[in-house]
């Protein structure tokens, strides 16, 4: 608790705005860049104390696993990746793809960058675009989303683990726990009630209602963070259970949405920190895309002929997307990373628009922005009461402390 404290401190004083008026121009422009560009990674503590205690003479091993860990992350499974895809494209002559296909690759460079670097899979690109401006079906996009962030977001998984970013590992597992019933239960029973119309607005609607959600927190200055869940207990863990659930549904019509559910409750309800809950995003997304690809082709095997082809004209791209995506989130600042996710979720929303859906659509779609508003709303509130509860309890342990300290001192005099 004393540890979790610490970190909270120093999260609220590293989130003060400094003092820029009496700085020179120059000052300004190079505090701004270290500040939004160069913010630095937050680290598993062994990580961080190999990083401080680097000897001046590095072995092999020390520059490998260390100094240059993140160039190495990188690279990684970029290279395993691509080494077994051009392998495959000379065999079975991917290339005769690329005139046909060539738009999905494109999209994806930014699609993959935006799914490692931010706490939304490269699914909240991939699908908006296919189903809004190519107007492909939404089972399609689904699969393919799936399929493609089985490469990029696995990637950058890997990345995020051999660079030892600090995330949150219960809320992986049980988000895991309950995304796959999730899952299942989604692409069996709830992804065939709804026509494509109406999955493209519950994508849309689901997406807005995150970016508010996004803003909510962004709003809340100089509020206290955490690395990890503070005073983990069995009803948070079914918390996390149940979100878990409920993202699993929405990765089961449109491909991506556990990473997006859990980021909220950790970050609004548990008050953990954007730098740990968006690599926990990624481990889980990466996780939960890979099961998802295997269910839809080997259990169920119905994924079209187009998606299959997407993908494999997409994999280079998303095999180096990912890893880059991670790597630059790891450094720039939590604004400037939730800047993208307005852009994107704003894009999305005037896309659907301008498909000129019915009014019936807007209404419904309207309802659950603002539902989800204010359930996001009432969940930042609750993570509030948290928050003073804890700090309740802390000044009375050290009220506690302070009076064992006292009598001590007493009973040697």
């Amino acid at each position: 608790m004393v540890q979790l404290y610490s970190e909270n401190v120093k999260s609220t004083v590293r989130d003060q705005k400094p003092t820029e008026s009496k700085m020179p121009a120059g000052q300004n422009i190079k505090s701004w860049c270290k500040k939004y560009l160069l913010e630095g990674q937050s680290l598993d503590d062994e990580q961080t104390e190999k990083v401080e205690q680097l000897p001046e003479n590095p072995t092999i091993h020390d520059l490998v696993f260390i100094k240059y860990r993140k160039w190495i992350a990188m690279l990684l499974p970029m290279t395993f990746i691509h080494v077994v895809w051009w392998s495959v494209a000379f065999r079975y002559d991917l290339f005769q793809y690329y005139p046909t296909y060539w738009h999905m690759p494109v999209v994806m460079i930014l699609g993959s960058i935006i799914g490692g670097m931010t706490s939304e899979g490269a699914g909240a690109v991939a699908f908006p675009v296919m189903t809004l401006a190519l107007h492909i079906d939404p089972t399609i996009a689904r699969d393919f989303a799936l399929m493609m962030q089985s490469i990029g977001m696995t990637s950058a998984l890997v990345c995020v683990l051999f660079m030892r970013v600090k995330f949150e590992t219960r809320a992986v597992i049980l988000g895991c726990f309950g995304a796959v019933p999730g899952f299942i239960i989604g692409v069996h029973w709830i992804d065939p009630i709804f026509t494509g119309p109406q999955k493209k607005m519950l994508f849309v609607s689901i997406w807005t209602a995150f970016a508010l959600s996004l803003g909510i927190l962004n709003a809340q200055k100089k509020r206290s963070t955490f690395r990890e869940i503070p005073e983990f207990c069995a009803w948070k863990g079914w918390v996390l259970f149940f979100t878990g659930i409920i993202g699993g549904i929405f990765d089961a019509f449109a491909g991506s949405g556990i990473d997006i559910c859990i980021f909220s409750v950790i970050t609004l309800l548990f008050r953990v920190t954007e730098k740990t809950a968006t690599p926990t995003t990624v481990v889980l997304k990466g996780t939960i895309a890979v099961f998802g690809f295997y269910y839809r082709a080997v259990m169920m095997g119905d994924i079209d002929i187009m998606a299959w082809r997407y993908f494999s004209v997409t994999v280079p791209i998303s095999a180096c997307g990912g890893p880059i995506g991670s790597f630059l989130g790891s450094h720039l600042h939590r604004q400037l990373i939730a800047s993208f996710v307005y852009i994107l979720e704003a894009i999305a929303l005037i896309g659907f628009l301008f498909t000129k859906p019915g009014w019936q659509l807007i209404t419904v779609g309207a309802v659950i922005i603002i539902g989800c508003f204010v359930f996001f709303s009432i969940v930042s509130k609750f993570g509030s009461i948290l928050l003073e509860r804890l700090d309740t309890q802390e000044a009375k342990e050290k009220e506690l402390r302070k009076l064992e300290e006292q009598k001590t001192e007493t009973g040697q005099q």
